[in-house]
């Protein structure tokens, strides 16, 4: 439960993740008071990462505040990724206040943000929307999905070892789990909604994964859904019919959305497809002083903005905030 007090911040910024730093960076930077809320850990999203995920982007393309991210390989992994942020956050001494969930946030009377969040109370002049996408999975609306044998996230690929384990999805991710625990001994199938392996798939793993289904190491059912999930078995429905098979986990890396509820409670214009309003050089929302950055802006389409392009909006909000404020 919140308590009474109130503390007063010139910005406040929801998110401690990558983006959500550079945006407490910049508001450092400017001489504003700022806090960084966070209902996870720092960068909650990527401590939730694969634990042996490897980034898609080259080191320098994640950097923020000026600070080189130095890694072994040309791409670096999940775990260089968390020792770098929390390197830029002890090395500028960012104001986070994370495991702080929050609760609600409305622009009053007064012109300002009042926030409540699971420990305390704040006023802010402005507040930043950094929340990306990762706290939201894509359900698949069948009979069995709320099982515990069924999981939206995957971490480690011992667990799964000698099971047999059923992966939905063609993408990054999928891809990634059924690579990873069929090397672990696990029997892995996947199914397919597409005719073949997703056209975004990181073009060294690409061959790897074509070559394991085409020798069948990996079983893939292509075009096909996955209808039912029981306690032992999960039902396919493919183009030759719907089939039953012994089945002891199921990876449903179907994606991930924004939390379009939290959005609205905002009070954020959204379209049809789920895109929030916002001004695309100041980052500004349909309200007054309510800003967005990072993925959190592309609504549905997820793919559109990443750590890479979307660094940038920190120094395009806090421009604005600056301009309005001086």
């Amino acid at each position: 439960m919140a308590t009474s007090e109130k503390q007063h911040f010139e910005v406040l910024i929801i998110g401690a993740g990558p983006i959500g730093l550079a945006c407490g960076i910049e508001a450092q930077k400017a001489g504003k008071s700022y806090a960084i809320i966070d209902k996870g850990t720092l960068v909650n999203s990527l401590y939730n990462y694969p634990v042996f995920m490897t980034f898609f982007s080259t080191s320098e393309r994640l950097e923020i505040g000026g600070v080189p991210f130095v890694s072994i390989s040309p791409k670096p992994n999940r775990n260089e990724a968390l020792e770098y942020y929390r390197r830029v956050t002890e090395k500028f001494q960012l104001n986070v206040k994370l495991f702080e969930e929050v609760l609600s946030c409305q622009k009053q009377v007064d012109d300002l943000f009042h926030v409540e969040t699971s420990k305390t109370n704040y006023q802010a002049e402005h507040v930043i929307i950094a929340t990306g996408f990762y706290d939201v999975p894509n359900l698949m609306d069948i009979p069995g999905e709320d099982l515990p044998k069924v999981t939206h996230y995957y971490k480690d690929p011992h667990y799964y070892a000698f099971s047999k384990i059923l992966v939905v999805g063609a993408n990054n991710s999928s891809v990634d789990v059924a690579l990873e625990t069929y090397r672990k001994g696990a029997e892995v199938t996947m199914v397919v909604r597409g005719g073949d392996i997703g056209p975004n798939v990181k073009y060294w793993v690409r061959p790897d994964i074509e070559n394991r289904i085409k020798e069948g190491s990996i079983k893939a059912y292509f075009e096909s859904k996955l209808k039912k999930i029981k306690e032992q078995t999960v039902v396919i429905a493919t183009p030759e019919g719907e089939i039953e098979i012994e089945n002891d986990f199921v990876a449903a890396m179907t994606g991930y959305r924004p939390d379009f509820k939290f959005l609205l409670k905002l009070g954020v214009a959204l379209d049809e497809n789920q895109t929030p309003a916002y001004h695309p050089e100041t980052m500004e929302t349909n309200i007054h002083g309510l800003y967005l950055a990072g993925v959190v802006c592309g609504g549905m389409d997820t793919h559109k903005w990443f750590i890479e392009n979307s660094r940038a909006h920190a120094a395009q909000i806090m421009k604005d905030i600056v301009a309005k404020t001086s």
